[in-house]
Formats: structure tokens, C-alpha cells, sequence
């Protein structure tokens, strides 16, 4: 068995470093009790038969150095009488007997009284902030030059809470946009410490929120999208020409508030897609849902529409069409079946990623075919891209769909 070296008590007294635990006393205040180090050393039969490596050891280790050259832990003893060597003592047990032992023994004490420094700032300015330094400490450290401009967007932000403006406008020295979006992890756990819970929406969560979550204003959704009937005109502007081609982009709050003589609504992710969508009476093309649909939620009116999703056939479209049904339940798949698949075989492409999670909104035939592309019974990680398909084969599947409804 290897005996301890010192590099293995530093290696320890490092953990310690590692999980903050040598500084969590400095939030706290109190000093760490002495702490017993690991240690494995020779057994008696070592004495005799490796009596001079024991003694290199014991000198590595520190047990003879002089005052001035002793290590920073405290080596006890323990003394006994071999049957050959006589009287003997070797290391039992090693100590930390400080914060400042331990420190020391790693190199550390500058990080610990920079650390320090953000504690006693913390305290005399932002004191419901020093969970957080306790919680993190490696976390606030690593944040110290940081550390005075964040404490001063928490003192804004309790000063104006819900401020109603863009972060742009905070005006704050050495703080912009980009810093306070940059940090917007680290400020929702601090905002969330130091604020009343009357200057927070509880309901708007993570760093895509941060806005509406502490009151400011946030850069508007925008929806884009194609008008399919040239009878229906939401906007008269003057000099427009009667066949120009409708593609319009809203704000989330204006496109919710549309009220048009439309039965279908079509969501498509290709652009060139959208742009080639073929002419439908009563309908419109919405471009690029993707996987983030919370810019619909209030458009209610999408609720009394027929709606199809047409996006790839592999598994991030059926996963895409499953999360679009949260929201929209009533929504049906286009383009997204087995004889489409299988009818533009010569195009098919490879998926590098493939979505494993359960998607439990997809219906008995769309499951099916997500299950044979992920069991790879129709070929390794197939997928056939929307842009791929015959034309004709998308304008005989919309004529069926206007025929169907008329």
C-alpha cells in the first residue's frame, strides 16, 4: 500500500478548496474546528524491513523539520516499542489546526482575502446577498471584478422595481445591455434574494425571461407571414399593387389582435417554402414556429382555424409537430406521412441527432413512422427534408385539403 506523501494532504485539503468549504467561514464568521487529514503510513513490519525508507518518509513528511520549515498541518505521533528496534514513533494522525493552515498549504491565501473583500462588501451594502455567497463561494470568486457592478444593478432594480423600460436605459456607470444579459443567470438568482415578490413575475422563468420577469421592457416577437387568398386584405396601403404578394411581419401583440376571413392556417420551417406556398383560398402560411411557440399563445383566434404543420420527416419535425400540440392541439401534420417518405426515397438524408424523448401527442400513424425511423427498419437515421419534395406532390396535397373543405 503507498504511504501518504504531502502532495496527497495538499490533494485534500484542494477538495476541501474545491467544494468551498474553506470559504464558506468567511460569510459565516466562524472558524473551522481543526479537520483530521487521511493517513496511511507504515505498518510494523515496515520498520524492520524498510526501516530507512520509512525514515525518508518521515522526513518528507515533516515530522523533523525545524520551526521555521515546518509544514502547515500538525503530525501527531505515536509511540511504541518494536521487538527489534526498541522504542519507536511514526505519524498517526495529521491536522489542520486553521483556516490559515490550510490556505497556506495550497497557495490559496490571496484568492481567500479577495473573497473576503466581496464578503464584507456584500455585507455593508447587499447583506441579503450573502446566502448566495455561502451557497457559491468559487462562483462569487470567479465573479469578483463583476461583483461591484452586479451589487449595483441589484440596488437599481430595488430602487426601480419594474421599471418598464428597455435595459438599454439603464443608466448605471460601467453597466450596458450586454452586461446585464451576459449575467442574467447569475442576477435572477441575486434579484431573486434581494427583491420584494410583488417586484417579480413569478410565472416568467430562466434567461429567455429575464425581462418580463423583473418588468422590463423586451424587444418584441415578431410573427411573420403569407396571406394565400389575394381576396383577403388586412392593410390597404396606398399605391399597393392588387397582386402583390402579402408577406407580412407583426409584432406578437398585433399579430394576436388580426381579425381575418381565414379557415387554415399552415406553419412551415423552410423559407423558400413559405415563399412558394401555392395560392389557397381562405388561408395563410405562418413562416419559421420552430420549437418556440409561446408567440402564439395569444393569438386566440388560431384556436377556430383548421391548422397543419408541415416540417421535416425525421424526428426533430415529429418532435417539433408534438410540442406545436401543447398549445394548439387541433393542429394536423401535412406532408409528414409514410407514402410521402417513401415516395421521394432518392432524396433522402441523413439525421446526425436524433430526438429519442417520448412524444406522446402524435397520433397512431405519425408514432409508427417515428418508431421505424428511430429502429432504422427503413434505413440508419433516414430523414427527408420539407425543400426536397416534388412540387406537383405539395400542390396535389393542398388541393386535397382545399377540396376536402369546400
Amino acid at each position: 500500500m503507498t504511504w501518504t506523501t504531502p502532495a496527497d494532504l495538499r490533494a485534500q485539503v484542494q477538495k476541501l478548496w474545491d467544494k468551498g468549504d474553506l470559504l464558506r467561514p468567511y460569510v459565516q464568521g466562524e472558524a473551522i474546528p481543526p479537520r483530521r487529514l487521511r493517513l496511511t503510513g507504515p505498518g510494523s513490519p515496515d520498520l524492520a524491513e524498510r526501516f530507512d525508507e520509512v525514515r525518508a518518509w518521515m522526513k518528507a513528511l515533516g515530522c523533523h523539520a525545524l520551526p521555521g520549515e515546518a509544514p502547515r498541518y500538525r503530525i501527531v505521533l505515536r509511540e511504541f516499542r518494536h521487538r527489534v528496534l526498541g522504542e519507536c514513533a511514526v505519524p498517526d494522525a495529521v491536522w489542520l489546526d486553521s483556516l490559515e493552515d490550510a490556505l497556506a498549504l495550497i497557495g490559496k491565501q490571496k484568492e481567500a482575502r479577495r473573497f473576503a473583500s466581496l464578503v464584507q462588501t456584500t455585507r455593508a451594502q447587499q447583506p441579503a446577498l450573502l446566502p448566495w455567497l455561502e451557497k457559491r463561494p468559487l462562483n462569487a470568486l470567479a465573479l469578483a471584478d463583476a461583483w461591484p457592478r452586479l451589487l449595483a444593478v441589484v440596488a437599481w432594480l430595488q430602487a426601480h422595481p419594474c421599471p418598464g423600460i428597455y435595459l438599454r436605459q439603464v443608466d448605471l456607470p460601467g453597466v450596458d445591455s450586454k452586461f446585464i444579459e451576459a449575467h442574467r443567470g447569475v442576477l435572477i438568482e441575486l434579484l431573486d434574494l434581494a427583491l420584494p415578490p410583488e417586484a417579480m413575475d413569478a410565472h416568467a422563468t430562466g434567461v429567455g425571461q429575464f425581462c418580463q420577469r423583473y418588468g422590463f421592457k423586451d424587444k418584441p416577437l415578431r410573427i411573420r407571414f403569407r396571406l394565400l387568398d389575394a381576396s383577403v386584405t388586412p392593410f390597404a396601403p396606398a399605391g399597393l399593387p392588387s397582386d402583390a404578394d402579402q408577406d407580412i411581419t407583426l409584432t406578437q401583440a398585433d399579430f394576436a389582435r388580426l381579425v381575418l376571413p381565414v379557415q387554415r392556417v399552415f406553419f412551415t420551417e423552410n423559407e423558400v417554402n413559405f415563399l412558394a406556398f401555392p395560392p389557397l383560398p381562405g388561408s395563410l402560411v405562418i413562416f419559421g414556429a420552430g420549437y418556440g411557440f409561446e408567440m402564439l399563445a395569444g393569438a386566440r383566434w388560431l384556436h377556430g382555424c383548421q391548422l397543419y404543420y408541415w416540417g421535416d420527416i425525421d424526428t426533430h419535425g415529429f418532435a417539433i409537430l408534438d410540442q406545436l400540440r401543447v398549445r394548439l392541439p387541433q393542429v394536423q401534420s401535412l406532408l409528414m406521412d409514410r407514402a410521402t417518405l417513401l415516395a421521394h426515397q432518392s432524396q433522402w438524408g441523413d439525421e446526425p441527432q436524433p430526438v429519442l424523448r417520448v412524444l406522446p401527442r402524435l397520433d397512431a400513424a405519425e408514432a409508427a413512422l417515428l418508431d421505424d425511423l428511430r429502429s432504422y427498419r427503413l434505413g440508419v437515421r433516414v430523414r427527408l427534408e420539407q425543400e426536397r419534395l416534388g412540387f406537383e406532390w405539395v400542390k396535389a396535397a393542398l388541393a386535397a385539403i382545399d377540396g376536402e373543405t369546400t
